[in-house]
C-alpha cells in the first residue's frame, strides 16, 4: 500500500506520485468489484485525478520506463500453426502460408490479427507503427 507520507510534496504542497505508485493504484482499481472512489481515499488522492490515471494508462501512456525495458511477452503456439521442418511440396508451401494466423496484443494499446497471406512489408510498417 502507498502511504501519503512516501510521497513527495511540491512546492504548493500537492503530493506528486512516482508512476510506479500511479501504476499501482490504477491496477488496484482494474480489481473485479473494486471502487475507484475507495481506492483514491485510501491513498489520500482525488477520484478524478484515478480516473485520469487510468485513461492514460489505457492509452499506453503511463508506464514505468524500467518495467518495459525488462517486460516479457507472452507467446502461445496453437496446433494449427506447427509446421513440419523440410517439406518442399509446393501444395504444402501454399496451404500453410495461407492458412495461419498471428494475433498480437498489446494491452490497453492494440489489437492486431493477420489471417492468411499476409504481406511480409505491410506487417512490418502495422507493427512498427505501434513501437511510439
Amino acid at each position: 500500500m502507498i502511504h501519503a507520507d512516501d510521497a513527495v510534496v511540491g512546492r504548493r504542497g500537492r503530493r506528486r506520485r512516482s508512476v510506479s505508485e500511479k501504476l499501482q493504484i490504477v491496477q488496484l482499481t482494474m480489481e473485479p468489484g473494486a471502487s475507484v472512489a475507495e481506492i483514491a481515499r485510501a491513498h489520500g488522492v482525488n477520484a478524478n485525478q484515478v480516473f485520469k490515471w487510468r485513461r492514460v494508462f489505457e492509452r499506453g501512456q503511463l508506464s514505468d520506463g524500467a518495467a518495459i525495458s525488462t517486460a516479457l511477452l507472452p507467446v502461445t503456439v496453437t496446433a494449427d500453426s506447427e509446421m513440419k521442418l523440410g517439406t518442399t511440396d509446393a501444395a504444402a508451401d501454399v496451404q500453410a502460408s495461407s492458412g495461419g494466423a498471428i494475433h498480437i496484443e498489446l494491452p490497453g494499446r492494440a489489437l492486431v490479427s493477420m489471417e492468411g497471406h499476409v504481406d511480409a512489408a505491410l506487417a512490418r510498417v502495422v507493427l512498427e507503427s505501434l513501437r511510439g
